[in-house]
């Protein structure tokens, strides 16, 4: 711009300026300079109004601030607390858990029997099969288990939450509890690991070891152990026990009709038990059909199919429970066996399932007929071989009437039975056979017994007095070799009950057991004592590859081959033409007579070429019998027993050393290393691995 311009403008605003000033109007800027110092100095009322109304702002502001501030901490503070509140809760909920034990799956020591012939040997009561692995059970079977007891297993994580709700909003309509939302998981977690109670605790344990299991095992593994465990009614517990107990087969051999029965059971095992309760069974298994059929395992056809045909099956108890006296007698030395070896531990025994029916028949109809007329009401029977092996035990008459072994607990007076130890220390004095002794009334100490017939005979032959029985000669016998020698030689022999230092001893009036005085026996026949009964072969623990052989744990140490000839002859003699000739089978028989006071007790005790039979008969409490001796019901039952035992051979026990390399003396073992592990016949020595025991 020009020089002359900007002289121009200072001009004519300087001008202007001055126009204003000189007017009297209020001008734009008198009214700004005015509200200026208006507001730079306020009246005093106004003052006061704006410092209070600053004050209240500030006051607002601060508790707003320090509202905000608590909001959060108290939001803070109860997330702390709900925190630790949960921590102290799941602690004390879940200190007591078996964690470890959950997570192996250690399972519960399972002892399983077994005949001579491999063959399941099922006890009377509780029984629990060997453990099944997950292959092994039919695929029919899980899927009526999974349709019928937790549809969604293979879909939620331990807790199904559906299912819950399903429940709840069911019991909830009906009033009471129909249903329940359990899942097979927390149904394991009840079994296994907690117990029933319904508290909050055992909820809270239920429900992290639920989700824990998912996560550590699979389902797999938990429907294993759930089948392995469940009870099922008629005291089988796992699906192996309950298909041998109802239908007499292994788990794999199954058929859809058996499976669903078996699953049917698993929610109230003693209500529907198909034994005791045939039609309750069928009709909870059509329910399991129904839910096969809504679950797409089966078709509406089939179901209806299987339905009709549910008459056919045959829910039974298995023969082989016919050796339940000799499974009872048997089961704790098997147990000590498996000790506490998890899992299961299978013992074949010696007991022949053949010769087991035989003795049980024979005993049976020897009561029923002839014992009825002479009042015997009760029995015992024991078969064995040489070496001691148990191959056949009895009892009693019925073993669902009275579980007392006769034959094993039951100690009563043997009577002339006991007179084969006399004879026994007479020939080791040196007398034979042939030697003679006098008949004729004895007194020892004001004690004078009898001859069964009354009569006496003179001098007569050790041979004779034993054949016929006599018990004077005997008595005068034993005085003479003294009776310290005569329980010296019952000793020798087997026997170790409690011998009265009297002179009945030699007439059999210290009370003895039926299984001891048969194994005495056997020692006659087999030359060589004591022998000792014994009814394991071998054990195989779960996860072994071999058996280990059991066998007798002592062996036979005293050779009798300077005196069986002698004793041999002398028990033949009596079933040729003495007190023993109803034994007489018209083969090589050898044995012996007895009857007690009062015909309360009678015996006979013998052998043939393969076997050795004990037989009792009585009564329970004792009362005397009609007339009955040694010599007659219980040879009749020996007799019959041996018989029909000897129509094929009986079932070997012994092993060969080819198939069970080594034998293992568990008795020895444990005693000698506190380490001893009976599962592989192991100990652990003070440096090194574990060794084989070669006791």
């Amino acid at each position: 711009m020009s020089t002359a311009a900007t002289v121009n403008a200072r001009a004519a605003a300087s001008s202007f300026t001055m126009k204003i000033q000189g007017s009297d109007t209020p001008t734009l800027s008198s009214l700004v300079r005015n509200l200026g110092r208006s507001l730079a100095n306020p009246p005093a009322k106004a003052r006061r109004a704006i410092r209070r109304f600053g004050k209240i702002v500030g006051k607002t502001r601060q508790r707003a601030w320090q509202s905000d501030s608590r909001w959060k901490s108290t939001v803070r503070l109860t997330t702390v607390g709900c925190i630790l509140l949960a921590a102290t809760v799941l602690v004390w909920a879940l200190k007591d858990i078996p964690w470890s034990e959950i997570r192996d799956g250690t399972l519960k020591p399972v002892v399983v029997l077994e005949t001579a012939a491999g063959g399941p040997l099922v006890r009377q009561g509780p029984f629990q099969g060997p453990y099944a692995e997950f292959s092994q059970f039919p695929p029919q079977l899980i899927d009526a288990v999974l349709s019928v007891e937790d549809r969604r297993f293979m879909d939620h994580f331990g807790i199904d939450v559906r299912g819950i709700a399903r429940a709840l909003i069911r019991n909830f309509d009906a009033g009471s509890v129909v249903e329940g939302g359990s899942t097979i998981t927390q149904q394991l977690i009840k079994l296994q690991y907690l117990d029933s109670n319904r508290t909050i605790k055992r909820k809270i344990q239920e429900f992290v070891i639920s989700l824990w299991l998912e996560w550590k095992l699979g389902k797999q593994e938990i429907l294993t152990r759930y089948l392995n465990s469940a009870y099922l009614g008629a005291g089988a517990t796992g699906m192996p026990a309950a298909a041998r107990i109802y239908f007499n087969k292994d788990i794999g051999a199954l058929n859809l009709s058996e499976s669903a029965l078996l699953a049917g059971l698993l929610r109230a095992p003693s209500q529907w038990n198909p034994i005791d309760n045939f039609e309750g069974a069928r009709q909870r298994t059509s329910v399991v059909l129904d839910a096969m059929v809504a679950n797409g395992k089966i078709t509406a056809p089939r179901a209806a199919q299987l339905k009709a045909g549910f008459a056919t099956l045959h829910p039974t108890t298995p023969t082989p429970r016919s050796g339940s006296w000799f499974a009872d007698w048997i089961s704790p030395k098997a147990g000590e066996i498996a000790g506490a070896s998890p899992g299961s531990t299978t013992v074949r025994t010696t007991l022949d399932p053949r010769l087991q029916r035989i003795a049980e028949k024979v005993t049976r109809n020897a009561l029923d007929t002839e014992g009825k007329v002479v009042g015997a009401s009760q029995v015992a029977l024991v078969a064995m071989t040489s070496d001691g092996a148990v191959v056949a035990m009895v009892g009693g008459r019925d073993y669902k009437k009275s579980q007392f072994n006769r034959a094993v607990t039951a100690k009563r007076q043997p009577g002339s039975t006991f007179k084969l130890f006399v004879y026994y220390a007479a020939l080791k004095a040196g007398l034979s056979p042939s030697d003679q002794v006098l008949d004729a009334p004895v007194d020892v100490h004001g004690w004078s017994p009898e001859n069964s017939s009354g009569r006496y005979r003179g001098w007569v032959t050790l041979a004779e007095a034993f054949a016929r029985s006599l018990n004077a000669p005997t008595v005068a016998l034993a005085q003479e070799v003294g009776l310290e020698n005569v329980i010296a030689a019952a000793r020798e022999l087997g026997i170790d009950a409690p011998l009265s230092d009297t002179p009945s001893l030699a007439l059999g009036t210290s009370e003895v057991s039926l299984l001891d005085l048969t194994s005495a026996y056997a020692s006659v026949h087999l030359g060589k004592a004591p022998v000792e009964p014994w009814g394991i072969v071998e054990f195989r623990a779960a996860g072994q590859a071999k058996a280990f052989r059991v066998g007798s744990h002592s062996p036979p140490s005293v050779d009798l081959s300077a005196y069986r000839p002698d004793l041999l002859a002398l028990l033949q003699l009596v079933v040729q033409r003495g007190t023993g000739r109803e034994a007489n089978r018209g083969v090589f028989a050898a044995g012996k007579t007895g009857t007690s006071q009062n015909n309360r007790d009678a015996w006979f005790v013998g052998f043939t070429e393969p076997l050795v039979a004990g037989v009792w008969v009585g009564n329970d409490d004792d009362t005397p019998m009609k007339g009955v001796t040694g010599g007659a019901l219980p040879a009749h039952i020996w007799r019959d027993f041996m018989r029909e035992a000897m129509t094929s051979p009986a079932t070997g026990t012994q092993e060969d050393e080819a198939t069970s390399p080594h034998s293992c003396n568990i008795t020895a073992c444990s005693r000698s290393y506190r380490s001893f592990r009976p599962s592989d016949c192991s100990y652990q020595p003070y440096f090194g691995g574990r060794r084989l025991c070669e006791k």
